[in-house]
């Protein structure tokens, strides 16, 4: 019995095992493969964010003062789960008013994994709920994707307006998928309070010597 036919069937099978493990997760040109989930295809932090952008949304908690960040779960009209999830970054800075602007520093950051096929939700970090902010103090959360993001993405300035004005935030990075500003309640008050204070801190003492210690 010629051993011709049981060779080539061996190599037709290591051919399209070599065809499938070529195409990987793919499985098809189209990026949706039969087991359910879709290949990302190289997406840059860019298509990333454009992708997370429908998934996320800042709602209240059940007791309807605090806000949260919810990711969402992607609906069917947007694709299936991708194969390989999206580092995320869910991240909220302090932000303090003050006389001469408005002032940024690092709250907390949470990094997480996300396929389009889950809810989270994270609300705010411990000292910047509405009852432990004070007039000064407001809160600035943001969600995007690929690693913490540099100083040279933050936002360069933060404009400071009263009453009920919100302050213009812009962030230099193409990365970003959304942000929400909760401004401090009486940025107003804080600003004036905030000048008076450097003010009197300033302000030379009556018994000074206004020439300096070097006058002669």
């Amino acid at each position: 019995m010629s051993r011709t036919p049981i060779a080539l069937a061996s190599l037709t099978s290591l051919a399209a095992a070599a065809a499938l493990l070529a195409t990987g997760c793919a499985g098809r040109a189209d990026g949706v493969e039969a087991s359910g989930c879709r290949d990302d295809g190289g997406w840059s932090a860019q298509q990333q964010a454009q992708w997370l952008r429908s998934a996320v949304s800042f709602d209240e908690d059940a007791s309807g003062e605090e806000a949260v960040v919810e990711v969402r779960p992607r609906g069917t009209a947007d694709g299936r789960p991708l194969c390989a999830p999206v580092t995320v970054q869910v991240q909220f800075w302090r932000l303090t008013a003050t006389a001469s602007g408005n002032e940024l520093s690092p709250a907390l950051r949470v990094q997480l994994g996300t396929d389009g096929s889950e809810k989270r939700l994270f609300g705010l970090p411990p000292g910047l709920s509405a009852a432990e902010r004070d007039a000064c103090t407001g809160v600035l959360m943001a969600v995007y994707a690929g690693t913490p993001l540099t100083a040279d993405e933050l936002p360069e300035g933060i404009d400071r307006l009263g009453g009920d004005g919100v302050p213009e935030v812009t962030f230099r990075t193409d990365r970003l998928a959304a942000h929400r500003l909760i401004s401090p309640p009486d940025r107003e008050r804080c600003e004036a309070d905030t000048g008076a204070a450097e003010s009197a801190t300033t302000a030379p003492s009556a018994t000074s010597n206004r020439w300096g210690l070097d006058h002669r």
